[in-house]
């Protein structure tokens, strides 16, 4: 186990340092000078050529990157070039709404992924199955944004239960997790309803293996088979899945945030875009790839604990 998990470290961190490259050499070749933004159309070329050198820009792109990659080694991320303040803390502030709003979401698809999903795969062919898959289609087709337009409508503004935007705050942690079950519930429908479909597919699958057929052999029921044995040789691609939709929650919210107006990270990445705010956009964007690789390394280790056939990969 511990060779398998020096490996995956090892790669983790090839990871990061490619993408970190990446991130940095796409961004800087992105047509248009951040000074040239700073300073407007009518600044003086001795002006402009000032702010270039105290920004770095005139330095070779492999000198920025070294010097930009040891910065973030160091803890230091730079300054925004638009609100001139530590972009370790705009990203700090910006995740207090996102990772919160991942969780949820994804703990939602989750919670209504894996009863619908077992119901689905235990009553193939029937007519609740049928349905629970109808009702999952539904849910990948409608898109998130629509989705949460219409929670907004009935919850928020025919109800009054739930706020209809914006974010208070973790001074007040009841109003603040009141302010994210509607932005979750619009992205956690789609995902669970992916899920649910993904986990009802690997079910149906493992259902036909010897062993199952062999444990029905001994007495166990359809449904016992199907929760004791076919469920966590099951749990494979589900974990895959999981992976991959924490990584889009996290980063992918950028259109539910800007519906309910949240100050997440996908929101700020946005506004750092349109303003050529290159510091912002480098670093978050690696801190979220730093996610997303991390989430993948722990799914690693979930495959090997389902399955410690593959700690010998």
């Amino acid at each position: 186990m511990l060779r398998y998990l020096s490996r995956r470290m090892i790669v983790m961190g090839l990871s990061l340092l490619a993408a970190s490259a990446l991130i940095f050499s796409v961004t800087e070749l992105v047509p248009g000078d951040p000074a040239s933004f700073m300073l407007g159309t009518g600044a003086q070329p001795e002006t402009l050529a000032a702010l270039r050198q105290q920004m770095g820009l005139d330095r070779p792109l492999a000198l920025r990157y070294a010097a930009w990659a040891g910065a973030i080694l160091r803890g230091d991320f730079g300054t925004s070039l638009t609100y001139r303040t530590p972009v370790a803390g705009m990203i700090l502030e910006r995740l207090q709404v996102s990772l919160p709003l991942a969780l949820m979401a994804l703990a939602l698809a989750g919670a209504m992924a894996l009863p619908a999903g077992l119901y689905a795969a235990g009553r193939r062919g029937r007519a609740g199955g049928r349905l629970v898959m109808g009702a999952t289609q539904l849910g990948v087709a409608l898109p998130n944004f629509w989705l949460a337009m219409l929670l907004v409508l009935v919850f928020a503004v025919k109800l009054r239960w739930l706020p209809a935007g914006g974010f208070p705050g973790w001074s007040d942690p009841l109003a603040a997790l009141r302010s994210l079950v509607l932005p979750s519930l619009a992205l956690a429908l789609p995902q669970g309803a992916i899920l649910a479909r993904v986990l009802r597919s690997a079910l149906v699958e493992t259902m036909g293996q010897d062993y199952i057929r062999t444990a029905r052999a001994k007495g166990l029921t359809s449904g016992q088979a199907l929760r004791r044995h076919a469920l966590r040789n099951a749990l494979i691609p589900v974990l895959t899945i999981l992976g991959m939709q924490f990584s889009f929650l996290l980063a992918g919210a950028i259109i539910i945030e800007n519906v309910f107006y949240l100050p997440g990270l996908g929101r700020m990445i946005f506004q750092a875009i349109t303003q050529r705010d290159l510091i912002v956009v480098q670093s978050a964007v690696l801190v979220l790839v730093a996610a997303v690789i991390a989430v993948t390394f722990l799914v690693d280790l979930a495959y090997a604990a389902v399955d410690p056939r593959l700690r010998r990969a």
